[in-house]
């Protein structure tokens, strides 16, 4: 049996700039950290004692005989791509699917880590950002960018480089006490609502990149300047809200999917209760708002975000693990 624990992801800068139709040809970047909130993979094959040869649980639970007849995409394209063979997997979570958080990416990430530890093989985690960029994009031709799957493999705080060649991860240098005051800086709260991640980006961005590029040349400038107010110990972290506020108003110029009347409303009534900056997580449409918000106006902005959710939430650093391992052998 095996178990990987795999974090969750919060996108500051650069969002969309990580399409690999737009940092083909402009290069592209974002800052993102993950967080202490998780999926869990469990892994093990299954007994040959059933009249099924499959078992998956996941929001639903699939029994089959053959591959062929699994319905979840991700789960079905992995398998195909690893041979793996009867076995049982379940998927666990602390936040909802299609939330803005990259959960889908988490979980393709921390399934493909299972996988090769049941065959008692190491994947580092350039090889499973790799693959799982290649799962989701490729085998099941999901709409999307590249920074999801990065970050759930290497975790931590990132500036992560994309270019025609390849992708580069830059760990952001920053003292501990003021990574500390960014942390507790920020506000998270649940719209409540969530969406495909792959048909908001694919209205958004896939068919109209050279629309969008003058925000998204915009959006990945802001990166640099971001990058510099963490690093920089003279610069005042407001700053950090401020940028991300401009980002926000960017981003929402990318299409008209990203925001919604309600989550328009709720951002300004954050920003009106004291918060400098903030950003709805993820493609848009739905899931996590984001504020920056001073400790002095953080009672106030939690009044105002009143019948939504909070989250709090700590950064974390060590993107995804084997928790639990025993692998098994398997004879054909």
């Amino acid at each position: 049996m095996i178990i990987t624990q795999t974090p969750f992801r919060m996108s500051f800068f650069g969002g969309g700039t990580d399409m690999e139709n737009y940092f083909k040809e402009n290069n592209g970047a974002v800052i993102s950290t993950t967080f202490d909130k998780y999926c869990y993979v469990n892994v093990r094959h299954l007994p040959r004692f059933f009249d099924y040869k499959t078992e998956l649980s996941y929001s639903r639970i699939e029994r089959v005989c053959s591959e062929e007849k699994i319905q979840h995409p991700l789960i079905k394209n992995a398998m195909q791509m690893l041979d793996m063979q009867e076995i049982r997997l379940t998927y666990e979570a602390d936040l909802p699917a299609r939330s803005g958080l990259g959960t889908s990416s988490s979980f393709a990430v921390g399934m493909l880590n299972a996988f090769y530890a049941l065959k008692g093989k190491y994947a580092d985690k350039g090889k499973l950002a790799d693959e799982a960029i290649y799962l989701e994009r490729t085998l099941c031709d999901e709409a999307g960018g590249w920074q999801d799957q990065i970050a759930a493999s290497f975790g931590g705080l990132n500036r992560i480089d994309f270019r025609a060649d390849g992708y580069e991860v830059h760990p952001v240098i920053i003292a501990p006490e003021r990574k500390r005051r960014l942390n507790d800086s920020l506000l998270m709260f649940f719209t409540g609502f969530t969406r495909f991640s792959a048909k908001i980006q694919s209205a958004n961005h896939v068919n109209d990149i050279d629309g969008k590029k003058k925000y998204l040349d915009e959006m990945y400038q802001l990166v640099s300047a971001a990058e510099g107010v963490l690093t920089d110990k003279y610069t005042d972290l407001d700053e950090f809200g401020r940028l991300l506020d401009i980002s926000w108003k960017l981003k929402k110029q990318t299409g008209k999917k990203v925001s919604t009347d309600m989550i328009d409303g709720l951002y300004e009534k954050g920003m009106k209760a004291g918060a400098l900056g903030g950003k709805l997580l993820g493609a848009g449409g739905g899931g996590f708002l984001l504020f920056y918000v001073r400790p002095e106006q953080q009672e106030a902005v939690k009044m105002a975000m009143s019948g939504l959710l909070h989250i709090p939430f700590s950064f974390e650093n060590g993107g995804t693990r084997v928790l639990y391992y025993a692998p098994e052998e398997y004879h054909t």
